[in-house]
């Protein structure tokens, strides 16, 4: 009887105490990416991912994250665009929950470009920088080449009110025909 409660109490003890945990496996979509940078989505919240080429290390990957509260993926595509067609005289700064970035615009052999410019926790002494990019990466990175920028640019729909998934009919223009075939039909 001994020997039994102890065995039970070993393998007890010894299942309570294990250091590796089976964590449930959470998909992340990638909605465009190029060379070293790449946007990426987990629910509404979207990250993206570059190499830090302030670092010694070339293998230092950093990242910065955001949610998509209002419409701020596209917002960002767009401010980032129209920097391209008229270059800003100095830095763009977005302040994120956890980080602030800049957006550095300069013209590299003709062509505008940008930069990711990242400090770390808002702490000006932690600094991250991505590649040069052009306008053509980033539209690869914001998935409009590969059409995948559906992802952030669908209407949030059945949230509250519409438990069926359906589109709001918003009365528009077309709609408000069909309004009237319903009347004359009775």
């Amino acid at each position: 009887m001994k020997k039994i409660i102890l065995l039970f109490a070993c393998v007890l003890g010894f299942s309570a105490f294990s250091q590796i945990k089976v964590l449930k496996n959470e998909t992340v979509v990638e909605v465009g990416k190029d060379n070293s940078v790449g946007l990426y989505k987990k629910d509404n919240k979207f990250t993206i991912n570059y190499q830090d080429l302030n670092t010694a290390n070339l293998n230092t990957f950093r990242s910065f994250s955001f949610e998509n509260l209002n419409k701020d993926v596209s917002g960002l595509y767009e401010l980032i665009s129209n920097g391209f067609i008229d270059i800003p005289v100095s830095n763009i700064v977005l302040e994120l929950p956890n980080d602030i970035i800049e957006l550095h615009f300069e013209k590299n052999f003709g062509q505008p470009t940008v930069q990711f410019i990242q400090y770390i926790n808002k702490n000006r002494k932690y600094v991250g920088k991505s590649q040069i990019l052009n306008k053509k990466q980033v539209d690869k990175i914001f998935g409009r080449l590969n059409g995948k920028s559906s992802l952030y640019e669908k209407p949030e729909t059945a949230a509250m009110g519409n438990p069926a998934n359906r589109p709001v009919n918003s009365g528009s223009a077309a709609n408000t025909g069909s309004n009237k075939d319903r009347k004359t039909k009775k």
